[in-house]
């Protein structure tokens, strides 16, 4: 009955879409530079194919009801997530690998676009859909986590180790990602599997305290980073999506996840101490 409603409808077209998409880049064949960028599009083609088509096996067959997670916080989380997937890989990739004479890369580009089209309607359909949630993937502080853990992404797939291992500054910024990734991720299992209550305190305070702390190791990186990546460096003459274009990349991210964690933070302290407290 999940296959007839709209969003077996979208799921079913995206599976269609995200294979064909794999299919036209795969069929290009490995191009020779920005290796890092043509692994991850067709990571995300592949990881969103598969997961879209295993919700709706689940769904189906009816066992997503016996698996002991949120079904609702992980639906919301993976469209939100394969989102931000398509959108950036409709930009990456005609950028890196699309040429006038290129009709496998447009296509795979264009096709892209309706990928993102058709995750985008599925959290909308997701939100809207009835039903029984857990709440904190679906609330704006939960959104926030996926956004951050996907910018992190970005990020380490512009690093360069021969970049970042210069310098004791450069390399404790690639620290603050790692450590910070790790715990979004953590925050966003725990919230899915429903092992919140582990913790012999609110759920809430801890969520807080990492966003905290993630600002304050953010705010290190967001100074340190450029200030050792582009010491006596300017861009190269003849650069064309050289490696000093990745380091951009890595600022320019870094810079975006710190207001993402700022905002994730203000808005968590402003549910927990004010809006709660208020209705109590």
């Amino acid at each position: 009955i999940s296959l007839i409603l709209p969003i077996g409808i979208v799921r079913m077209v995206a599976v269609v879409l995200t294979c064909i998409c794999f299919a036209l880049a795969a069929s290009a064949g490995i191009p020779n530079e920005a290796k890092s960028q043509w692994a991850w599009c067709m990571f995300c083609w592949c990881f969103c194919c598969f997961t879209t088509l295993l919700i709706l096996i689940l769904e189906f067959t009816n066992l997503n009801t016996k698996v002991p997670i949120s079904w609702e916080d992980f639906t919301m989380a993976f469209a939100m997530l394969a989102t931000l997937m398509m959108v950036t890989i409709a930009i990456i990739y005609p950028t890196f690998f699309a040429c006038s004479s290129c009709s496998r890369q447009i296509g795979a580009s264009a096709v892209s676009w309706l990928c993102f089209g058709l995750y985008a309607a599925e959290v909308w359909l997701v939100h809207k859909r009835p039903g029984e949630t857990s709440g904190f993937l679906t609330t704006v502080p939960g959104l926030l986590k996926i956004l951050e853990t996907f910018v992190t992404c970005i990020i380490f797939m512009s690093l360069s180790p021969v970049e970042y291992r210069k310098f004791p500054g450069t390399e404790w910024c690639v620290a603050v990602y790692s450590l910070c990734f790790i715990f979004s991720l953590l925050i966003i299992f725990l919230t899915i599997a429903k092992l919140s209550f582990i913790f012999p305190f609110s759920f809430d305070y801890v969520v807080i305290s990492f966003n905290i702390l993630a600002v304050a190791m953010y705010t290190t990186a967001v100074v340190i980073w450029p200030l050792y990546a582009f010491e006596n460096k300017s861009r190269p003459k003849d650069c064309k999506r050289c490696p000093w274009d990745d380091l951009v990349v890595v600022t320019f991210m870094t810079v975006i996840n710190f207001l993402v964690y700022i905002g994730d933070m203000a808005y968590s302290v402003k549910t927990v101490f004010f809006t709660q407290h208020g209705q109590e």
